[in-house]
């Protein structure tokens, strides 16, 4: 079986990392998210102030549901921020609020990697979810001629969903970027505070380094158990 076999060595590394980057984010928001900003600005009053200083009044900011489930949706022009973040005035919350600020500047300047993304990400969602199931069936079928074309057809899906997240990683770290300048420049934060939020966008973005480093991973693993059967 696939999650059995000895090539899981490839992934142990990269699930390490993984969990320590979602440790360490847990930990950054979790600290920051109990320290008020001295200004006393709410998530959503942040959003709101960046994005109208940088004309894009036209962006509506809605709030959602979830934990960490902040986005900014490019088809509609609507941030969605959660309850926790929308409401609150802590430094974590008025920093991710600036970071999908962030995304709604790149997609205002037509920043080239976010237009990319976007562009591909209806296809690149489609053959994702197709990626394991053409895997795991090329590999029950064995070597027959069916089963070496779906199994390469899977692995062909996978590094489409490798290559979206590469673009991914200069999208969110450009995005944190301006929202440390944001925040400086606009006021948002005294300078004393910048430390906090960059420990908070930092350790965000580790998560989608680490991301990558288990897809790619994983497919090392697919491919060295292609080569070997």
């Amino acid at each position: 079986m696939y999650w059995f076999d000895s090539s899981i060595i490839y992934l142990i590394p990269a699930m390490i990392f993984a969990m320590y980057a979602q440790a360490k984010v847990k930990s950054a928001y979790s600290q920051y998210a109990k320290v008020r900003n001295r200004k006393g600005i709410t998530g959503a009053q942040a959003a709101r102030l960046l994005l109208d200083k940088n004309g894009l009044s036209d962006v509506r900011i809605e709030m959602i549901q979830g934990r960490l489930s902040d986005h900014y949706d490019p088809r509609k022009r609507v941030m969605r921020l959660s309850s926790a973040v929308y409401n609150d005035a802590s430094i974590a919350s008025v920093s991710i609020a600036a970071h999908e600020t962030g995304h709604a500047i790149q997609h205002g300047l037509g920043y080239m990697p976010l237009s990319i993304r976007n562009t591909i990400a209806p296809v690149v969602s489609l053959v994702s979810n197709l990626a394991w199931p053409l895997l795991l069936i090329g590999l029950f079928m064995g070597n027959s001629p069916q089963g070496s074309l779906l199994f390469n057809l899977g692995i062909l899906f996978f590094c489409g969903a490798v290559v979206f997240q590469a673009i991914t990683l200069p999208v969110e770290f450009n995005a944190s970027h301006r929202a440390i300048v944001q925040m400086q420049e606009k006021n948002i934060i005294y300078p004393e505070e910048a430390g906090g939020a960059k420990r908070v966008l930092s350790a965000a973005a580790l998560t989608y380094v680490a991301a990558l480093a288990v897809s790619v991973a994983n497919l090392i693993r697919i491919l060295a158990i292609r080569g070997r059967d």
